[in-house]
Parts: C-alpha cells; sequence; structure tokens
C-alpha cells in the first residue's frame, strides 16, 4: 500500500489560480479601462491633471478589488453553472464553451474574453434580494456595506433595502415625543444609506411613501400599490431603500419591526405580478438552478420579482453555535436544526447577539416564501466580501462538513464574524433496520447518483447481515449507508458503504448536511459538538468509531474527500484509495495523555492499516453492470 499526504484546500487553490489566469486573459476589462481613460484624458484639458489622475488610480483599484473578491470566492464548475443560469443564460454552445478549461494563451495579449469571467461582470438577468442593513453604522461602516452592495448589483442582484437600528424599540413608542425623535433617526438613516450607495455608484431611490399595511389584528401586508413602488425602483436600475413604516386601519403612518415589514415585502414579491421590465428577460416560476434562483426561460418584458437572497448585515454578525462554544453556525438547515438551536441558547447570548434568534425566524418566514434553492446570508458589516463569495456559490464561507481542526485552527479559520448561510433545507434521520428502508426509493438515489444498475438482491441480503445504519435527508434527496464490515475475521469495522445525493440536490447543502450527519454518528460520537436533533440520532452519547471507506483512484470525488478524511492508502492493485477519518474523541484523550504532542502513528494505532485494507478490498461490487 502507498501512503498518501493530504494537501487540504489545494483544490480550492487551484480553481483561484485558473480563474486567476482567465482574468489575466481577458482583454474585455483592460478594454474598458482605455475608454475611460481617453475620457479622463479629455476630462484633463479642462481641469486639474492631479485629481483626474486620482480618479483614474481610484476607478483602477475599485475594480481590481472587485475582481479580487470574485476570485476570493473560489468558484467550482457546478458553482460558475448555477450563477450563470440564474443571472446570465447562455446558450447551450455558449454555456459549454464557458465551462470548458482554458487554452493556454502565453504572450498572446489578443486571446479571446473568458467566459465565466466576462459574464460575471456582465450578468443579462438582474434579480432581486432582500437586504436588512441593522445599524447603527458609523460612516465608514456604511461606506464599506455600500460599497458591497454595488458590487451584488454589478454582478446581477439588486437589493432591496429596509432599514433597522438595535439603539432604539421596534415599534413605534407611545410616547409622541420619542416617536418623532426615532422616525427622524430613521428618516436621516434613510438619507446616509442613499448617499453611501450614489457615491459607491449605486443609485439608490428612498422609498418615502408606505409600502406596508398594519391590519387590525396586527398582520403586516404589502399590497399592489405598495409594491409598485419597489417595482418601479428596481426597474429603472435603482436600489430602494424603505423605511420600517406601514399605514395603519386610520391611515396614520406608523413605525413598526423592520422583520415584519421584510416578511411582508418576501411574500409579496414572491407572490406579485410581473410588470413591463427594462432588465433583461424575466424567469419562469418553479424552475430552480444550483445557484438558488429560478432558471431563465425565453419570457419577454416581464420579469419576477421573487427574490433569491436574504442579507441581514449586522454588528453582531452569524447565529452562535452551542457545539462550537459561541462562534458562528456555518450554515443551518432549518427543517431539522430550527427547534434545537431555540432549546440550546445560552443566556449570556443575549448579550452579544441580542437579535440573532429574532434574525433566525426572519430568515425562517422570508425563505418560505422563496425559491427552494434560495438562501439567507447573516453578515457582520466586518465580512463585506462575504455577499460576493456568497452570491456566486450559494454556500457557507466554510464547509461544515471539513474537520472541526480545520475549522478552528487553521488559517482563514472561523471568527465570530464569519457570518452564517440559512437554508430552509430538508429533515434528516437516521434509520437502523433494515425493514424501515424505503428500497426502491433508496434504489433509486443510488443509480441516479451513480448511473449504474444495482445488484438489489445481492445488496439488500448484504444490509440485512451488515447495517449499521442510514442517514436519510428529506425523501431520499440523500442518503449515506453505512455497514459493519470483518466480523468474521474479528473485526468490526465502520464503512461507508455509499454515499450519494440526487444531481438536483448537488449544490443546495445537501451534501454537507450529510455529512456532518454522518460525522455525529461515527468518528464525531461522545463530543459535546455531536449532538444533533436528528430523529434516530444518538444525540452525541456513545464512543467515536474510526470512519473507512474506498474510492476508485480516479474517482472525481476523490479531492473532495482529501479534505474531509484524516488520511488515505493506494491498494496493492493501484485500482482504490482506502481513506479513513479517526475517532476524534480518542485522539483527543491520546493528545490530552501526551501533553499535547502525538506521534505520526501511535502505539494503539500500529498495524491497523493492514488490518483495514483486506477486508475493505474484499467487499464485493454492488453494481450488476
Amino acid at each position: 500500500m502507498t501512503l498518501g499526504i493530504l494537501a487540504r484546500g489545494a483544490s480550492r487553490a487551484v480553481r483561484s489560480a485558473r480563474i486567476a489566469s482567465a482574468v489575466a486573459r481577458t482583454p474585455a476589462p483592460a478594454a474598458r479601462y482605455h475608454t475611460r481613460l481617453h475620457q479622463i484624458e479629455q476630462e484633463a484639458n479642462m481641469g486639474d491633471s492631479d485629481s483626474v489622475r486620482h480618479a483614474l488610480n481610484r476607478s483602477i483599484l475599485t475594480r481590481q478589488e472587485f475582481v479580487l473578491s470574485i476570485l476570493q470566492a473560489s468558484p467550482s464548475v457546478r458553482d460558475a453553472r448555477g450563477y450563470l443560469t440564474s443571472f446570465a443564460p447562455p446558450t447551450e454552445a455558449e454555456a459549454d464553451a464557458a465551462l470548458a478549461p482554458a487554452a493556454d494563451a502565453e504572450g498572446d495579449d489578443s486571446a479571446a474574453p473568458n467566459p465565466i469571467v466576462e459574464t460575471m461582470l456582465n450578468p443579462i438577468v438582474r434579480r432581486p434580494a432582500l437586504v436588512k442593513i441593522q445599524g447603527p453604522f458609523t460612516d465608514f461602516q456604511l461606506q464599506s456595506i455600500a460599497k458591497g452592495i454595488h458590487h451584488l448589483q454589478k454582478l446581477g442582484l439588486v437589493s432591496v433595502v429596509v432599514l433597522d437600528r438595535d439603539d432604539i424599540p421596534p415599534c413605534e413608542s407611545s410616547d409622541s415625543v420619542a416617536a418623532e425623535a426615532q422616525r427622524t433617526l430613521m428618516l436621516r438613516d434613510t438619507e446616509r444609506v442613499v448617499h453611501f450607495l450614489t457615491k459607491s455608484r449605486a443609485p439608490a431611490r428612498p422609498i418615502l411613501s408606505t409600502v406596508a399595511r398594519l391590519g387590525g389584528n396586527g398582520d403586516v401586508y404589502v399590497e399592489a400599490e405598495g409594491l409598485d413602488h419597489v417595482r418601479r425602483a428596481v426597474e429603472e436600475g435603482e436600489i430602494p431603500v424603505l423605511t420600517p413604516d406601514a399605514l395603519d386601519e386610520g391611515c396614520r403612518s406608523r413605525r413598526i419591526s423592520a422583520n415584519a415589514v421584510l416578511c411582508a415585502l418576501s411574500e409579496a414579491m414572491a407572490n406579485g405580478t410581473s410588470s413591463s421590465s427594462v432588465m433583461g428577460t424575466g424567469t419562469a416560476a418553479g424552475a430552480e438552478t444550483e445557484n438558488g434562483g429560478a432558471e431563465v426561460v425565453p419570457n419577454k418584458g416581464r420579469m419576477d420579482l421573487t427574490p433569491v437572497r436574504l442579507l441581514i448585515i449586522n454588528r453582531e454578525g452569524g447565529i452562535p453555535s452551542y457545539a462550537r462554544n459561541g462562534l458562528p453556525h456555518l450554515s443551518i438547515n432549518l427543517a431539522s436544526e430550527l427547534d434545537y438551536i431555540n432549546s440550546t441558547w445560552l443566556p449570556k447570548w443575549r448579550q452579544t447577539h441580542p437579535t440573532a434568534l429574532s434574525n433566525l425566524a426572519l430568515a425562517d418566514e422570508c425563505l418560505s416564501h422563496m425559491p427552494r434553492g434560495a438562501s439567507a446570508l447573516i453578515v457582520s458589516h466586518r465580512s463585506p466580501a462575504a455577499l460576493i463569495s456568497n452570491l456566486i456559490t450559494n454556500k457557507p464561507a466554510h464547509s461544515a462538513s471539513l474537520p472541526h481542526a480545520l475549522l478552528t485552527q487553521s488559517e482563514g479559520r472561523v471568527t465570530p464574524d464569519t457570518p452564517t448561510l440559512v437554508r430552509r433545507g430538508l429533515p434528516v434521520r437516521i434509520i437502523r433496520n433494515v425493514d424501515e428502508i424505503d428500497k426502491e426509493k433508496l434504489t433509486h438515489l443510488l443509480e441516479t447518483s451513480f448511473k449504474r444498475k444495482l445488484n438489489q438482491e445481492a445488496y439488500w441480503k448484504r444490509l440485512e447481515k451488515d447495517l449499521d445504519f442510514v442517514i436519510v435527508v428529506g425523501d431520499y434527496a440523500g442518503a449515506a449507508v453505512t455497514t459493519i464490515e470483518g466480523r468474521d475475521v474479528g473485526q468490526n469495522i465502520c464503512y461507508l458503504d455509499k454515499f450519494a445525493v440526487l444531481p438536483s440536490h448537488q449544490g443546495d447543502g445537501t451534501v454537507d448536511f450529510l455529512w456532518v450527519g454522518l460525522r455525529d454518528e461515527t468518528y464525531g460520537l461522545g463530543l459535546l459538538d455531536a449532538a444533533n436533533p436528528s430523529e434516530g440520532s444518538l444525540s452525541g452519547v456513545g464512543r467515536g468509531r474510526d470512519l473507512i471507506w474506498r474510492s476508485r483512484v480516479d474517482n472525481g470525488v476523490n479531492k473532495w474527500y482529501f479534505e474531509r478524511s484524516n488520511g488515505f492508502v493506494v491498494s496493492e492493485d493501484g485500482k482504490w484509495k482506502m481513506f479513513w477519518c479517526d475517532a476524534e474523541q480518542r485522539i483527543r484523550e491520546l493528545a490530552q495523555e501526551n501533553g499535547g504532542v502525538m506521534r505520526v502513528v501511535e502505539p494503539s494505532e500500529a498495524g491497523r492499516l493492514q488490518q483495514w485494507a483486506p477486508v475493505i478490498e474484499g467487499i464485493k461490487s454492488a453494481w450488476s453492470d
């Protein structure tokens, strides 16, 4: 066997390098620079050359920062395809060309533009996003936020902004003097936000008319007339900025919760009737992409106002996690985690994150009206680059399925300012009895995912004897099958037999939700952060076990496995790579015994690879073809 040394994060670095190379070969931005330079040179003949030179340098620097933020998002081919489908729908031939590897063009300044980068910088379709700016913020902070929103607009995401402040009550005071002072604060914030957006070259429009209505029972809703104010601004390429006000039954304008306005807007924009648009091709309701938007189809002159993102920009950062000692959740599966997060909330967080739970409830309500693939991002104003990364990849800043040591101890680790990505998600359950498995649905999932024919009789017979458990996400949108191997030779190897996700759910977070559940039931078991609310889960109670699996040496998923495993070996015949994840509880205990220092191979681990290899390599194929 040949021991493999894992280079974590290498694939991301390669993707960044490839896109960086593509940008270097893309002459279109340079052409635009030359156009702008010519304009500035003409202006220089009539004005101060130093100020003009400064303006030119600032313009180039701003664009360089923008392109760099795209590169830092490190989009994969699937990410790029999802983005292009939502914001720049190409023809089939254009799509193939955009996603094909770039040819070398060393020393050739006239190389053709790279389709992915060029299209990202020139989106055809613009989609709405709901944005809550939850201040108060200083001028410098607002300027940073405005720049981020401007970059989103250049990538095709038009923000509908609702303002909020943490330093005043969420609803109007009964004291008329206090109420007037609070209204004045909100109006000043509106002026400031519009000013900094305009200064950042993102035209904005203050919506001074009251968009929302307040019903007699306290319900907040948006009628067609109110929605028209938002639609007109968006269609004319401007960012509407709203204060959280509503008309009551007596036609009196009252300040209400910004969350209530956002919830009402999300429902109205999702159900609102499209009107004529100058913003490009519209979308068909119901069709979704991996990037969280609706699939674009020809619909001339019409626009779908359904928001595809909810962005909550605050001073607190993401949602603190009980399992991460207060550091933020990377991603949240609302379908299976919402109640658990509320029940494990610590009193001290009411001081450090006073609006976290209300923002999570806001995300839950808004996402219920948005496309299935849409997401919410709860982000600190100190992480503006996360806005662009989320738009392009629709993924969290770090994959939640990565080893915890990488997430908390490595460079670029999780910090208090790391954003939290929230999805509607799917329920997760663990099945430990073969009779409880829907064999027809699991067979369909495996055959669809692997594109092979399952030898059903032999496979189910084997599971009846060796099944450990099956993790099922949703209605068999994804599944992980684990077995106990080697019993006939005195071993109890926890083996990942199958890990599959339907193609329609690849890229929507299902893979991470599935792997996190797998970790909590195997190599992470026994630790505080392995407690999870999934149906049938061990809830962290037990002792962790090493997890082993195998993969063909030419499997394209191997680079994903590299990042999540502790090591791998190549089989003697060169056909397989055997991966493993060490039981984290055991590793921690060994580290404590040795004063934090560990050998490459501990005495208790000696010879285990040689014991595993013949058992794992001897497992018969589950496929009939």
